[in-house]
């Protein structure tokens, strides 16, 4: 399972996700991720637009096996209900 993250520093929406994401990586083998700063990397919400199909006001977008699942909520919930032990 690869999951990428798009976010931006100073979002703690962002951290969240990031954080999650390192203690799947760590607690399971068939997780991996990566985590995209799109101030860094210079890319735009309509960029962001493009990859997810729809109008996008917020970050993180996440994406699981190119996937689009949302925001943090939204992959919070996933987890919980995917991937909890």
């Amino acid at each position: 399972m690869y999951t990428v993250i798009f976010g931006r520093s100073g979002c703690p929406y962002c951290v969240r996700a990031k954080q999650i994401a390192e203690q799947l990586k760590d607690q399971r083998q068939d997780f991996d991720f990566r985590y995209i700063d799109i101030h860094e990397e210079g890319i735009s919400k309509a960029d962001l637009e493009k990859t997810v199909g729809k109008p996008v006001q917020t970050v993180p977008q996440i994406f699981i096996d190119k996937e689009h699942i949302g925001g943090c909520n939204e992959f919070e919930s996933y987890v919980r209900q995917n991937l909890a032990h």
